[in-house]
């Protein structure tokens, strides 16, 4: 087994290179992504015995790592560019959310009995990541102090859950499309344009000047010290909190909303980083938790499905635009990205990226929210 940090880094940066290089080579590995595909490989070799369960690495790459990838996603986001995601991705997005929510909720109820005191802070985490994505997970659960054993089977269960739920969202459109009476089930509307949206997304477009790396890298470092200083003053707020209002404010700034290349480091970060957590995904935690983790997740998402869906068909929402904002809820705006790429919903990506990253800003905020309520639920107060 490996144990030495800067080679467990070596592998881990090499288990994203392969993630991105089979997500451009081929057709199966587009389909879950990149990020999902660096996860479950990690994963493998966690539980093969060549990667281990905890590494210096991984702290490093959970506290000051995660910190600066949220940073310089959050800085590439105008707010008022979200608006250009139309009315029906966003209410289809919001509708995802609220589903989210209800199944957390529901998931708390029915599961609390089996999952004691931690059950309260994996509603939260759940919500982060079921509204924005893996990163608003890890930093619910790190706000919320969940325990490790907990959080390593709650990220190995909702990695076994996106997985699933990433090849439900993929099939829908064919099973589901006729009756649906979708005629945009294969629209390649604007597919130049979004494309290349979704390329400044995960790379870039033209070289970044060096002054625009400095003054992203100055910033994402200053908002993490800024946001770290305000968290010893008032302790009962979580660092994140601060640190997504801080980055949020700046973005909206020209000068900020100028410079290139932020989405693209923080995203592959972030990658980096979500990598360590699939190495930490031992599957054994999950029996030795308990199933009730994994259930948690599947009643969530089940919910989240149901709500979407469901009312969405009420609402007279099209199939791909309910298919992709549920990809941008659970799984972030590269799985919202990879899904509209493989199905040929040209007209879908850039909104799907672009509620995917709201996902990201909002996510956050839900999870401590709801992490609160049920907490004051089940403890009566």
């Amino acid at each position: 087994m490996i144990q030495e940090p800067l080679t467990v880094f070596l592998v881990l940066v090499a288990v994203v290179f392969v993630a991105i290089r089979l997500e451009e080579k081929v057709k199966v590995a587009r389909m879950l992504g990149s990020v999902l595909l660096a996860i479950m490989i990690a994963a493998i070799l966690a539980n093969t015995g060549v990667l281990p369960q905890s590494s210096r690495t991984y702290d490093l790459l959970g506290g000051l790592g995660v910190n600066l990838g949220i940073a310089l996603i959050l800085l590439g986001v105008n707010l008022r560019t979200v608006v250009s995601a139309g009315p029906k991705m966003l209410a289809a997005f919001g509708l995802g959310a609220v589903g989210t929510v209800v199944g957390a909720i529901v998931g708390s109820l029915m599961l609390h009995n089996q999952l004691g005191g931690e059950t309260w802070k994996l509603a939260g985490q759940y919500t982060g990541t079921y509204i924005g994505g893996g990163v608003n997970m890890v930093s619910v659960g790190r706000g919320l102090g969940t325990s490790s054993d907990v959080f390593s089977a709650a990220i190995a269960a909702d990695n076994v859950t996106t997985a699933v739920w990433m090849i439900i969202c993929f099939g829908l459109p064919g099973v589901l499309g006729s009756w649906w009476g979708d005629s945009t089930s294969s629209a390649n509307v604007g597919i130049t344009d979004s494309e290349a949206a979704a390329h400044s997304f995960t790379s870039s477009v033209t070289a970044v000047p060096i002054k625009d790396v400095a003054a992203l890298v100055l910033l994402a470092v200053g908002a993490v010290w800024i946001s770290s200083l305000i968290s010893d003053w008032v302790p009962y707020i979580p660092q994140v909190l601060w640190l997504t209002t801080i980055v949020l404010m700046l973005a909206q700034l020209g000068p900020v909303r100028s410079l290139s290349g932020g989405p693209m480091w923080g995203n592959y970060i972030l990658q980096v980083f979500l990598a360590s957590i699939g190495a930490r995904s031992i599957i054994s935690e999950i029996v030795r938790v308990g199933p009730a983790i994994l259930y948690f997740t599947l009643i969530v998402v089940g919910v989240h499905g149901l709500l979407t869906f469901g009312v969405g068909r009420l609402a007279k929402l099209d199939l791909p635009t309910l298919v992709v904002a549920s990809q941008a809820n659970i799984g972030g705006p590269a799985s919202a990205m990879a899904l509209a790429t493989a199905r040929g919903y040209g007209d879908k990506l850039l909104p799907g990226i672009a509620i995917g990253i709201l996902g990201y800003a909002v996510g956050n905020y839900a999870g401590f929210g709801v992490a609160r309520l049920v907490h004051a639920w089940l403890t009566g107060g």
